[in-house]
């Protein structure tokens, strides 16, 4: 069994954690101040005078339901960046802003692993990872479900005046093209993967974490080898620890050596 491993999201220029408690959290993405839903944030808050530009209130139903009121005008989107690359951030109906500022940890961690490196990035999203890898060195495969986020990651690159890097940038379910890539025959040095609990793919695929994950798993196995440099997970908001998640990996893609990290994300 390997040790539990804590890595903490640092405060950086475009975003920061400025409070937390009482079910919610106070952030800044860049001159903005926003308040979203936090249920680990079990304590009382540090300070009583957040006074955010807009607060997301939930729904009542577990999907991630819900609507951003805003206190004062916010812009329809504006301008981020880390490490050279631009971004747009916006008040997304999903409750976050259009990437995932705890990944910065990761990121990070893989860029230093990136140089002339092909990189497979399921579950894309924004693309924010994916210029951040293309940006240190690596050759990307961005593939997303949703069209329009694609369509936001290429509109980030040119953000980033990054259009002609090598980055693919494909609309289609997870699952799908990783078994395709393994018919194929392909290899990466390495894959990031960040699911969802639950989602749908172009096609009206579903993904369920529970039920999915451990065949993707087992097809990315597939498409590395003993000279892959990664493979990079990160789970949110699911009934299951991180123990449990790294077994699987371990039963999975062990024969491969290296070493096996497992355990938290945290924001400072």
């Amino acid at each position: 069994m390997s040790d539990l491993k804590t890595i903490v999201a640092e405060p950086w220029d475009a975003w920061g954690l400025l409070d937390c408690g009482h079910g919610q959290k106070l952030e800044r993405y860049g001159s903005i101040k926003v308040v979203r839903p936090e249920p680990q944030a079990m304590w009382a808050p540090a300070r009583d005078d957040w006074d955010p530009d807009a607060t997301f209130v939930p729904g009542s139903d577990e999907e991630g339901g819900g609507r951003w009121v805003q206190h004062r005008p916010v812009p329809r989107q504006w301008e981020l960046g880390r490490d050279g690359v631009s971004f747009n951030a916006s008040l997304t109906p999903f409750r976050h802003l259009g990437f995932f500022p705890d990944m910065a940890p990761q990121w990070d961690w893989m860029r230093a692993r990136a140089s002339d490196a092909d990189v497979l990035n399921l579950f894309g999203y924004t693309g924010v990872g994916s210029l951040l890898l293309s940006e240190a060195g690596a050759r990307v495969v961005h593939v997303d479900a949703s069209k329009k986020s694609v369509e936001q990651g290429k509109a980030n690159g040119q953000l980033s005046g990054m259009a002609d890097r090598p980055i693919r940038w494909i609309v289609d379910d997870a699952t799908k093209f990783t078994a395709r890539e393994v018919r194929r025959g392909k290899r990466y040095d390495g894959i990031l993967l960040d699911p969802p609990k639950f989602g749908r793919g172009p096609e009206g695929e579903v993904w369920r974490l529970e039920e999915n994950l451990a065949p993707l798993l087992m097809d990315c196995r597939k498409l590395l080898d003993q000279d892959s440099r990664f493979l990079v997970l990160t789970v949110y908001a699911v009934r299951m620890s991180a123990l449990a998640i790294g077994e699987l990996v371990k039963q999975l893609l062990g024969d491969l050596g290296g070493a096996l990290e497992m355990g938290e994300m945290g924001v400072r």
